[in-house]
């Protein structure tokens, strides 16, 4: 059952976060959990050993029917031939001027069946926007209460997941279906914290069954549930955009530096004029990583200024638990030739923040 409380959404696990003791607050119309240790301390007990995160917010659909996986690649920017059955895949759902609608996990079941995670709050327009061009024959459902989303994330992770029986030996982006006690159970080696890590996407009514085992498993190999908290902070250390931020309606792939996740070569995808075009011009502004050189901290929509020039915008911005210094990432235009290294400020509430232009990441990625 899908609960809704003073117009905020909640999940199938509430219930038990209130019972670990997690503090909440909104996000993308949902009530999600911030913490529960302290954002610092799950932050870390991921990168060391193991977080195991609720993501079940996120929204999910299903095409099916003649051609799904051939319709699906002439929409999104990815080329859906590079991988196969039970390989998932990044890809992006664009507007005709190249702007992003959203940013989506698709998961190729069959030629005929392509299952979608998209973010939470932008569901309804790409299952819109897919019924709106689909050809006779498909059927396009949206699935957000059918399935959870549980992210185990870290070096711990495998050893977590298989000590339920479930499968961990697939290649980075593969995934595999199978039960847990019963409960059917789809695992992606996937996540958004550049650990090693698995997503698992339970059936929303008996999400709880998976939900217990894995924390116990957690803090039996030394980790912790984890918070919204630690995942903005992890996806930042790691560069990883975040719809509405790093990607918006206006800003394109190509300004925040997706281009490895367009199909440059395909023949149609939605916005693909628009973003051809941008990428033989360069575009006027491209996503960089700030870090802090002095003390503080820098945040989203904050001015970025060369001398007295205002030269950028962050997107994003926190403390780093890992580097222990603030962090940005931030949209600079590209005329002003800012390079790798140089110092640029942040004007942070009126005072300038130095910072050093740095190329994301800001720590080794370990997915792989």
């Amino acid at each position: 059952m899908l609960l809704v409380t003073d117009n905020l959404l909640q999940g199938p696990l509430e219930d038990r976060h209130r019972e670990l003791g997690a503090s909440f607050a909104e996000f993308g119309g949902w009530l999600m959990p911030v913490s529960y240790a302290g954002t610092v301390t799950e932050h870390n007990a991921t990168r060391t050993a193991v977080g195991l995160f609720d993501v079940s917010h996120l929204g999910k659909a299903l095409i099916k029917g003649p051609g799904a996986a051939a319709y699906v690649n002439s929409a999104f920017t990815n080329d859906l031939n590079r991988i196969g059955t039970g390989k998932a895949q990044y890809t992006l759902c664009c507007n005709d001027s190249g702007g992003v609608i959203d940013d989506l996990i698709a998961y190729y079941v069959s030629e005929d069946e392509v299952f979608l995670v998209p973010n939470a709050a932008n569901t309804p327009a790409v299952v819109a926007a897919l019924k709106e061009r689909a050809p006779e024959g498909l059927t396009i459902t949206d699935e957000h209460r059918s399935y959870a989303v549980l992210a185990v994330q870290g070096p711990r992770s495998a050893e977590v997941v298989g000590g339920l029986g479930l499968p961990t030996d697939m290649d980075y982006m593969g995934y595999a279906d199978a039960e847990y006690d019963g409960v059917p159970v789809r695992v992606c080696r996937t996540g958004y914290t550049g650990e090693q890590g698995y997503e698992l996407l339970p059936t929303w009514d008996r999400a709880g069954v998976v939900f217990d085992a894995l924390v116990e498993a957690v803090r039996e190999a030394g980790g912790e549930p984890a918070g919204l908290g630690a995942r903005d902070t992890l996806r930042t250390e790691m560069g990883y955009p975040l719809h509405g931020h790093e990607l918006t309606a206006e800003v394109s792939p190509v300004q925040a530096r997706c281009g490895w996740a367009v199909g440059w070569k395909k023949d149609a995808f939605w916005g693909r004029d628009a973003l051809l075009a941008e990428k033989a011009a360069g575009p006027t502004r491209t996503l960089r990583g700030l870090k802090a050189v002095g003390r503080g901290v820098p945040r989203a929509e904050m001015t970025v200024l060369a001398g007295d020039d205002p030269v950028g915008v962050t997107t994003s911005g926190t403390f780093s638990p890992s580097l222990k210094v603030g962090i940005a990432l931030a949209l600079i235009d590209t005329a002003a030739g800012i390079a790798d290294g140089q110092t640029v400020a942040v004007d942070v509430r009126g005072k300038r923040l130095e910072c050093e232009v740095v190329a994301p990441p800001f720590v080794e990625a370990k997915t792989r």
